[in-house]
């Protein structure tokens, strides 16, 4: 309830996958991205602001892995997007399986059992997980919006009742356009397609 104890504002939330967000952008660039290419999450936090208006609360949240001995390297991370205004949730990656999809998909559903969740936004490609439920909030009246990249989220976009945006048609996300030129969308006249790394690399034993 809220203080003046009236019906609580309508909710728009935002939960972020991050191990697979991270994934979809390393293969879309063929490497580790560097700080140029990580998306801004100032930048989505205005959009999901927007997407919500005055009238409604907006609840950013994005949900990690934690590696064992990489704290020091994820901690500035984690710090800058609670800075921005972002929920962390953060999990150790013991096993394969202690990833955080159930971790995800059960705050959603605590946001909708209480009655008041109005849009849902999830940036991942995840379908395996998240089709299903998402359409089910849909089919129960809520707004549901896929952000990520479309070369990894075919879930949403053959999907009849799923929003998707495109993370790179979010004004300001990334500082420089992503090198996104794949078999799918050659121009006319041919494009060159960069190698994935050095061919020096085939010398190296350890590659």
């Amino acid at each position: 309830m809220s203080e003046s104890g009236g019906t609580p504002p309508p909710r728009v939330l935002l939960v972020w996958d991050a191990p697979n967000m991270d994934m979809s952008l390393g293969s879309l660039l063929g490497a580790r991205p560097t700080s140029t290419f990580r998306p801004r999450f100032d930048a989505v936090g205005r959009w999901l602001l927007d997407l919500a208006g005055p009238e409604a609360t907006a609840e950013a949240t994005v949900f990690t892995n934690v590696v064992p001995g990489s704290t020091e390297v994820v901690r500035p991370w984690v710090e800058a997007l609670r800075n921005v205004g972002f929920a962390v949730f953060a999990k150790p990656k013991t096993t394969e399986d202690s990833d955080v999809d159930e971790d995800m998909l059960r705050h959603i559903q605590l946001r909708a059992d209480e009655g008041v969740l109005r849009h849902v936004v999830v940036a991942s490609g995840d379908g395996r997980a998240f089709r299903e439920p998402l359409e089910e909030l849909v089919a129960k009246g809520a707004g549901v919006t896929v952000i990520g990249f479309r070369e990894y989220a075919t879930f949403a976009l053959n999907s009849e009742v799923l929003e998707f945006v495109d993370l790179e048609d979010i004004d300001g996300v990334f500082r420089e356009p992503l090198p996104r030129m794949t078999l799918d969308t050659l121009p006319d006249g041919g494009a060159w397609l960069p190698p994935f790394r050095s061919l020096r690399s085939l010398l190296d034993p350890r590659r």
